[in-house]
């Protein structure tokens, strides 16, 4: 047998050179107890970057898998925050330790929006499936679906001291629900267009909604009392929404901009409204109170009064309140780019901090003094040093692996593979292609107008811009002798330049340049160029889907590569000049020889365009990147495909591979680059052929429906829960522990084995637990709390009787009661039928009806009593030692701090 070939993983290192992502919104939040208005959140792809404006530094990144970010929800607390991702899941993450302990899975497409309730015991998510999931975060478990929109959920309010919920969607439809009862009590169908988005004002008397046109709708809400509506109900049949509340157009507030609502949002109290359009202007509304009002109509009386006795007019003059006296215009920000998502936070001394996520990759910080007569918005931060502002179309690693260069449409960055900060920042054309020159001094930049630019890194000057081309500057190599370079263009030219040292008239120092020694005329556009490494030959694209290879030497022509249907956008040629891969944008990649240009094999690479392809140095594996937003690794002497990495959420741009071959960056159209190493980790190609189809299968049986509970109509309420991976392996893993169980009981009845003598010797799994209530009892604990419900739902009946006996035993020795109860109750409710038909199970159920109800009495009377002697000793040690604890200790301590600012003020005032 022969020696296998061994290859060595690649797995993802680092994310950089996203600021913020489009996906998501951005969103305040507080850090260990720091000043308010100092950190915002914003995600980054599959992770969230919690920036310190001030500083303009990361201070935590909080770790995602693998789906992108879609919305952000700090609680109201400011401990933790929600995150929704793409595939519907929603991750509590700490704010204190950047971790995740609860994760809700309901949702089938990407989470639209996330509200926590007033407390934060509470959180409801809407998602690009139509529906709106009310989860309980402290029990960490989904309470119930609301159905009825036919289209995106846009927005989710709850109402504070009520039990309702507000939901809009891109239906045109507002739906207000009951969450005692579950249902939709009234829909309010007033808009013609989508609702994209809604605000609660004046202590939720008031709702404002954005939809596509230039208007602000405002609607008043009537909250109608019981005693009321008993007197209604005796008089007049009413419909339910009008036994609950009544909603009643107030008016409109004009917005300058014409197109739709992007965003609307309000600060913590809802006095500062923001909304923005598709343009780079924020417009800010302040919403007055109750007094202000009165004061507001009070001057427009008075002014009234006097207009009527200077016309002399005998009748009272009448000033109508209108929607424009409670909700007027505060000020307008400009923004350097168009505006994706904002935040704002009211402050202490009337300061508003307005945050602001824009489309170019920065993040915007304003602050605004909404005492002055006519607030002006002052810039206070912008993020962009950690990225772009386009996208990164190329990229080229130094001679020594340690820095990397990426350049985009506006600017051109060197960073330190290590540490990812970035070391450089140099304002250059749209740049296409680039390389390091020999020496890693200098840099050397093709561009779409065709120019080559030339910088020194030391300084971060741009040293000299060369006129090469007329037309777009599509690829550039480094001759393998060093001395020079060759570039191909739009413009069907193929030029030759070589490095030469001139006296700089300014300086009167030396610098680097180029000087054009020859070139090869086309008949077609060339999209690509590359040297053989041993000088003899040269193989260029072009836009006639072939590929022409010359000498060199003379620029005779060698050989024709036919055979791709569309344009090769990419090729390289291996260390050993015997192997030239090509890639294509019919989504084919071909190896060919380079001794006779004979085909080797044609691969389908890729489910878009191939972009990009690069062997790894002295070895004939090669990566090739995609608009499918996979690189993909291959072995081009056994035509196989070795692995995929997965990662980018947008078309993969361009790669690079270090000189020794250990690590790989790569960029892409959201914005990301990312670093890849090497690790020594062998591939076995069976084993990952395995994997893929395991996952395939996993993905394919996590997709069918979740039983249907018998007795539950498909109505407006649904359970929250859905079928995932993770259910159905905690279902099995709970047949299996039953079945363990069963077997063991089947084994004492039949007296193989007692206390451990004489014949088969117990299961070793029973002996690391100790016996088969414990291990069930663990087996139950490891399954993820949120996903307990459908995991249960998917175990077959023929088990719940089993269960059930081992249930009552639990509870009388006092094991996880809550859990068991929890567990308990959730299958009693989805067989009723068949367990009070069943007369075995009569008895059962009669023991546990029993156990239960002294069992949880008993926990409750230890809670309390635990709950009365904590107490006790608090006023203990607060009568002994007068110190305050928990909540009044800092109540008293902003007294303290209050009280000091007047006896400085009062000092200051003296002096």
């Amino acid at each position: 047998m022969g020696l296998t070939k061994q290859y060595l993983r690649y797995v993802a290192s680092a994310v950089f050179g996203v600021v913020g992502s489009q996906k998501a919104n951005i969103t305040y939040v507080t850090l260990r107890g720091g000043e308010r208005g100092r950190y915002v959140a914003v995600a980054a792809c599959e992770h969230v970057f919690i920036w310190d404006v001030r500083k303009g530094e990361k201070v935590l990144i909080l770790q995602g898998q693998k789906h992108e970010v879609t919305f952000l929800c700090p609680s109201p607390d400011g401990i933790h925050i929600a995150v929704g991702y793409e595939d519907g899941a929603v991750r509590i993450f700490s704010l204190l330790n950047g971790e995740s302990n609860v994760s809700f899975n309901g949702h089938k497409s990407a989470v639209t929006v996330i509200q926590y309730d007033g407390l934060g015991a509470r959180l409801v998510t809407g998602s690009r499936d139509t529906d709106v999931i009310v989860w309980d975060v402290i029990n960490e478990c989904g309470l119930y679906r609301l159905r009825g929109h036919k289209d995106v959920i846009t927005q989710t309010l709850f109402l504070r001291d009520k039990n309702l919920l507000v939901t809009s969607s891109k239906d045109s439809f507002v739906k207000w629900w009951d969450l005692d009862t579950q249902h939709c009590f009234k829909t309010m169908v007033g808009h013609r267009s989508e609702v994209w988005g809604m605000a609660l004002l004046n202590q939720d008397n008031r709702l404002l909604t954005g939809s596509a046109d230039s208007e602000l709708r405002a609607w008043d809400i009537s909250y109608l009392s019981i005693s009321s509506a008993h007197t209604f109900v005796c008089f007049v049949s009413l419909s339910v929404s009008q036994r609950i509340l009544s909603c009643k157009k107030a008016g409109s507030i004009l917005r300058e901009a014409r197109d739709r609502v992007v965003s609307l949002t309000t600060d913590a109290k809802a006095r500062v409204i923001a909304c923005h359009g598709n343009d780079s202007a924020l417009e800010l509304f302040t919403v007055l109170s109750e007094e202000e009002v009165q004061k507001k109509m009070a001057k427009k009386l008075k002014k009234a009064k006097k207009k009527a006795e200077a016309g002399e007019d005998a009748s009272e003059p009448a000033v109508e309140r209108a929607l424009k006296d409670e909700i007027i215009r505060l000020t307008n920000i400009k923004a350097s780019a168009k505006i994706r998502w904002v935040d704002c936070l009211s402050c202490a001394g009337g300061e508003l901090k307005v945050a602001m996520l824009l489309q170019n990759n920065t993040v915007e910080t304003y602050s605004l003094k909404m005492s002055d007569k006519t607030p002006a918005a002052n810039k206070t931060a912008r993020l962009t040093l950690g990225g772009h502002r386009t996208d990164v179309r190329t990229l080229a690693f130094s001679s020594d692996n340690l820095a990397i260069l990426s350049a985009s449409g506006d600017t051109v960055k060197v960073w330190n593979r290590s540490t990812l900060q970035v070391i450089r920042t140099m304002a250059c054309e749209y740049a296409l292609c680039s390389l390091f020159v020999p020496g890693d001094r200098q840099i050397i930049l093709g561009t779409k107008s065709g120019k080559l630019q030339i910088f020194e890194l030391s300084s971060g000057s741009l040293l000299e811009t060369v006129d090469a081309h007329d037309g777009a500057l599509w690829s550039l190599c480094l001759a393998p002798d060093q001395r020079g370079i060759v570039t191909g263009s739009a413009d069907k030219t193929v030029k030759f330049w070589d490095f030469e040292l001139i006296k700089d008239e300014g300086t009167g120092h030396k610098r680097l340049t180029v000087k054009h020694t020859r070139t090869l005329q086309l008949e077609e556009d060339v999209l690509c160029v590359r040297f053989s490494p041993d000088h003899r030959l040269l193989a260029v694209s072009l836009l006639d889907c072939t590929v022409k290879i010359f000498y060199t030497d003379t620029l005779k022509f060698f050989l024709s590569l036919y055979g791709h249907k569309l344009p090769v956008l990419c090729l390289d040629i291996s260390h050993d000049n015997t192997l030239i891969a090509t890639g294509s944008a019919d989504r084919n990649v071909k190896i060919w020889g380079l001794d006779f240009g004979d085909c080797h094999r044609s691969m389908f690479a890729h489910d878009d365009s191939v972009m990009f392809l690069q062997f790894v140095p002295k070895t004939h594996l090669f990566f090739t990147a995609g608009k499918d937003k996979k690189i993909k690794q291959w072995d081009a002497d056994k035509f196989e495909h070795i692995q995929t990495l997965e990662g980018h959420h947008r078309e993969v741009w361009c790669l690079t591979i270090s000189p020794n071959g250990d690590h790989i960056v790569s960029s892409s159209h959201d914005k990301s680059l990312r670093l890849w190493e090497r690790t020594r980790e062998p591939i076995i190609l069976e084993e990952e052929r395995e994997m893929e189809r395991e996952a395939e299968f996993e993905e394919s049986m996590a997709k069918g429906d979740v039983p249907v509970v018998p007795g539950e109509t498909q109505g407006e309420a649904a359970p929250a829960g859905k079928k995932t991976v993770e259910t159905v392996k905690a279902a099995e893993r709970i047949m299996e522990a039953l079945e363990l169980y069963k077997e063991e009981n089947r084994k004492m009845e039949e007296h193989k084995y007692a206390c451990g003598h004489a014949g088969k010797e117990p299961n070793p799994i029973l002996v690391a637990f100790g016996n088969v209530s414990v291990m069930f009892c663990s087996v139950l604990c490891v399954v993820i709390t949120s996903e307990l419900e459908v995991s249960l739902l998917v175990l077959p009946f023929s088990y719940v009787p089993e269960l059930l006996k081992l249930f009552s035993g639990y509870i009388q020795q006092g094991l996880e009661v809550e859990l068991v109860c929890r567990c308990l109750f959730f299958l009693l409710k989805i067989h009723f039928g068949q367990i009070s038909s069943n007369q075995m199970l009569l008895s059962v159920i009669d023991e546990l009806r029993m156990n239960t109800l002294s069992k949880v009495q008993e926990i409750r009377d230890v809670m309390g009593f635990n709950c009365a002697a904590l107490q006790f000793l608090q006023r203990e040690i607060e009568s002994k030692e007068e110190v305050m604890f928990f909540a009044d200790a800092t109540g008293k301590l902003e007294e303290k701090k209050k009280k000091r600012r007047k006896r400085e003020r009062a000092i200051l005032t003296i002096a």
